[in-house]
Formats: C-alpha cells, sequence, structure tokens
C-alpha cells in the first residue's frame, strides 16, 4: 500500500473514532485500560481503531503509548501496547478551604499529584481575599512547573448550590451564607490568565468522586462515601460513575442525620447530629482533652488515637464515637442500599483502629447489612478532595479532548 493510501486509511479510522477519544482518554485516566488490547475491548471496537485513537490521543499530548512492554513471563503471542497517562503533560490546578486553611496543588491526569502548596492556617470571613490567596499560590505552582494548565477546580467544606456555584451554609467558616462561590473563584482564575473552567464543588463530594475513579471506591457502582475532616460530617453518593447531587446540588447532607437525640445542639438548629457528635472536636471532648491552637482538631484527634490508644479514656471515645458513626452509617445502608461504604478524614483513623465494632454496628442497625454485609473501607488517597476538585477541571477534556485542547 502506498504512503498516501496509508494516511487515507490513518485518517479514515480516526475520524471513525474520533466520537470514542472522550471514553479512551476517561478508561486510561482512571486505570481501566493498561493496554490498547483492553481499550479496544471496552469501546467495542476494531484494534486498527483503537490504535488510530491512542495515536491522537498521544499526539495532544495526554497519554503515551508504549510500543515495546515486552511480554510478561510465561506469556505468547504479542503483547499490547501499554498505555498511561502522560507524565509531563497538562494540569489543572485543584484546590481545597477547609476550616484550618487551604491547599492548592497541580494535578495531571489519573489523579496524579505534580505539586502541592498549603496555606493560611486562618480563613478570613471574606472569601474573595481567600481565594485570590488560593490562586496565587496556584499560579505560583504554575511558574515553577512550566506546565500547561487546562482549568481549574475548588472543592468547600460547604452544601454547593447548582449551577449557580453558590456556598449555601458554610458553616465553620465564617463566610456569608449564599457566598457567589464560584463567581468569584472563576474572576480569581481568569485574572490569573488561566483558561478552561473554573468550578467549585462541596469536599466530600468531590472527595467521593476522586475516590470513586482512583482509590477505595473503584468499581463500585452505588458508592456511599462519608468523611469527617477539620470540623464537620459530609456525605456522598456516586451513582454508575456519576455524582448524585440531587435537583440543586444539596443532596446527601448527612452530617443532619440525628445519632444522639440528647445530644449537642447542632448548627442546624436540630441536636445530636452526626455534624456534632462524629467530628473531630466531638472526639476530642469525649476524650476529656481541650483542643489546643497549635495544629488542626483532626491533627490533635489523629495523634491522640494513634499515640494514646491504650489509655482508657481514648478508647471509650473511640467507642462512643463508632457508635455513633456506625448508627448514622447503617441509617443510610437501610434508604440507599450501595454497594460499599468508603470513611475519610477522623472516620477512616476510626475504622482503622476497630475496625469490627464498626462494622459489626452497621450490620447489626441495618437491614441489608444483616441481609448481607456492606464492605466498609477507608479511603485510600491523600489529598482526596484536592484530585476530586481537579477532576471537575479535567471532565470537559475527558467528554472531548478535540475541543479542550483546541
Amino acid at each position: 500500500m502506498s504512503g498516501k493510501a496509508e494516511g487515507t486509511t490513518s485518517r479514515t479510522r480516526l475520524d471513525r473514532g474520533r466520537g470514542a477519544l472522550g471514553p479512551a482518554l476517561e478508561l486510561v485516566h482512571t486505570g481501566r485500560a493498561p493496554t490498547r488490547s483492553v481499550l479496544t475491548a471496552e469501546l467495542g471496537v476494531t484494534r486498527a481503531t483503537a490504535g488510530a485513537v491512542a495515536a491522537e490521543l498521544e499526539a495532544l499530548g495526554l497519554i503515551t503509548v508504549d510500543a515495546r512492554p515486552g511480554a510478561a513471563a510465561g506469556s505468547q503471542g504479542r503483547p499490547s501496547h501499554r498505555l498511561d497517562v502522560a507524565e509531563d503533560g497538562p494540569v489543572v490546578l485543584a484546590a481545597q478551604v477547609h476550616a484550618d486553611g487551604f491547599r492548592a496543588a497541580l494535578v495531571g491526569l489519573g489523579g496524579r499529584i505534580v505539586a502541592t502548596a498549603p496555606g493560611c492556617e486562618t480563613v478570613d470571613a471574606d472569601p474573595a481575599k481567600v481565594l485570590g490567596s488560593v490562586v496565587d499560590a496556584g499560579t505560583e505552582l504554575l511558574r515553577g512547573s512550566g506546565r500547561r494548565c487546562l482549568g481549574a477546580g475548588l472543592a468547600v467544606p460547604s452544601a454547593v448550590a447548582e449551577p449557580e456555584g453558590l456556598a449555601l451554609n458554610p458553616l465553620h467558616l465564617a463566610w456569608p451564607a449564599g457566598s457567589p462561590v464560584q463567581e468569584i473563584f472563576a474572576e480569581r482564575v481568569r485574572a490569573a490568565g488561566i483558561t478552561g473552567p473554573a468550578l467549585t464543588g462541596n469536599d466530600v463530594n468531590l472527595a467521593a468522586l476522586a475516590e470513586h475513579r482512583h482509590g477505595a471506591g473503584r468499581g463500585a457502582r452505588d458508592l456511599l462515601c462519608v468523611a469527617t475532616g477539620h470540623r464537620g460530617v459530609g456525605g456522598a453518593l456516586v451513582l454508575d460513575g456519576r455524582l448524585h447531587t440531587g435537583s440543586s446540588g444539596l443532596a446527601l447532607e448527612v452530617g443532619h442525620l440525628t445519632v444522639n437525640p440528647e445530644g449537642r445542639p447542632c448548627h442546624c438548629g436540630s441536636r445530636g447530629c452526626l455534624d456534632v457528635e462524629a467530628d473531630p472536636l466531638a472526639f476530642l471532648r469525649a476524650a476529656g482533652r481541650d483542643p489546643g491552637p497549635e495544629v488542626s482538631l483532626l491533627q490533635q484527634a489523629d495523634d491522640l488515637i494513634r499515640d494514646q490508644h491504650l489509655d482508657p479514656a481514648v478508647r471509650a471515645a473511640v467507642e462512643t464515637l463508632i457508635d455513633r458513626l456506625g448508627l448514622g452509617l447503617a441509617g443510610l445502608v437501610n434508604i440507599l442500599n450501595p454497594d460499599r461504604i468508603i470513611l475519610g478524614g477522623l472516620h477512616r483513623t476510626l475504622l482503622n483502629a476497630d475496625p469490627d465494632r464498626l462494622r459489626a454496628v452497621v450490620a447489626d442497625r441495618s437491614l441489608w447489612g444483616r441481609s448481607g454485609g456492606v464492605p466498609v473501607l477507608a479511603c485510600t488517597l491523600d489529598y482526596n478532595s484536592l484530585v476530586g476538585a481537579a477532576e471537575l477541571a479535567w471532565q470537559p477534556v475527558l467528554d472531548d479532548p478535540l475541543r479542550a485542547l483546541t
């Protein structure tokens, strides 16, 4: 075949597979297509079309194709080309604001954190000041990296109304309710010269999305995530690979499930909610410890469990919070019937401290737990809310790589 004919055939294959560029990139991004043969099977296309699609993604600087991986010992036949995200490819700016400060990061495809920078320990009451500092930290990272930036994502500890991007209840920040955080963030991102999307989401929602694509939730169909970070308790649900955010972004406010009717008053006006009965401050109080100003409440609680787990008061506090958390999880299992639960923040530490007790409470208090048992696992990603914020910015690229990059 002549070179001209070969080029025409290759272009025809790519044209046929152009609609598969996004699905193919997502398969490599999430680690579900480590080889070209797996990509071919997952896309349901011919080997030639899969090869043309992979070559185009490589030409865009998004993935690498290793044509000489070497056959594994004992294997037969020609080994398939290996696929991976490009280590030196473009990045997105990801940021997270929490009660004790903020963190900015550059995140590549595959959920890989390229660089990260912590921020202040005191969050200003003006969200514009905080988000300006966040973007400044991110642009400093970009200058040092020399990488192309395709967008930005922000995680905040609040329900975020869609599509406006309003932080409706930033209870553990001094920000006004209904702060237009997405608009402010987008303005700062544009002023910094960063193009592409600039999107905002709830921190636990984004942690769940990251864990589903890259961590402990991979492969789950109906994934429930519950976590407590620096203050309060949040939850998220991923259904068939997509976040379930409800009609306007406000679903899964699990922190306001009542687990102790005679418990502490909650910010929401109720009493004994998970938000005030199973977070780091609640643990420190249950253990009879006064929280100090030196480090975050989360670190103080984690350190106490790790370093003083033999102390009777600490053991009792662990059991108390496990029982409260387990009661809340059991109620969620009865309503949602997830096939997997993942826990983050202090809840991950509690699970690791006494996994049998927590799993027993969930099983004993839930109908579906008794009938089959729902796996309860620890989140595995460092900075999963940051990685999830990056997923917001990566989504347009995953949907249409050509449009996003050209």
